[in-house]
């Protein structure tokens, strides 16, 4: 899972969040930093509030909100889901992804796109992934 830094740039360069089970995400600006919470099918769904996606809690005696709208939290895509997500960019910018591979104490996402070779990397596949996919985001816009 990526950083929530890294996962606030991207949802700021547009990277729109399509809700599933299992998903992770954080709640910012809230007193709940460093906290990491997760949809899952029984005490948390998925609903419309006036009208807005929101993430519904149900019967969490421990916790006092009722509800979150899913545009005041901030996903925290896995690496498959990075992955996925930096694929269809490339696609519809006719780009390619080349490879992910170990270098050093490392991981380098490569990528290709308008005849340029990129590298990203970083310490993490999902951190490389991630800046490459925010690349492709702020230098080309969010389809």
């Amino acid at each position: 899972m990526i950083s929530q830094a890294l996962a606030v740039q991207l949802k700021e360069a547009g990277l729109v969040w399509h809700t599933s089970i299992h998903d992770f995400f954080a709640i910012p600006e809230r007193d709940m930093d460093g906290r990491i919470f997760v949809l899952s099918d029984m005490m948390v769904t998925m609903e419309l509030l006036r009208g807005w996606p929101a993430v519904m809690f149900h019967g969490t005696s421990e916790w006092a909100m009722d509800y979150l709208l899913t545009h005041e939290a901030v996903w925290l895509p896995t690496e498959s889901q990075l992955r996925e997500k930096l694929e269809e960019e490339l696609g519809v910018r006719n780009g390619r992804f080349h490879q992910l591979r170990r270098q050093d104490e490392n991981y380098v996402c490569e990528i290709s796109l308008n005849g340029a070779n990129l590298q990203f990397t970083a310490v993490d596949p999902n951190e490389a992934y991630g800046q490459a996919l925010l690349t492709l985001l702020k230098k080309w816009g969010a389809d």
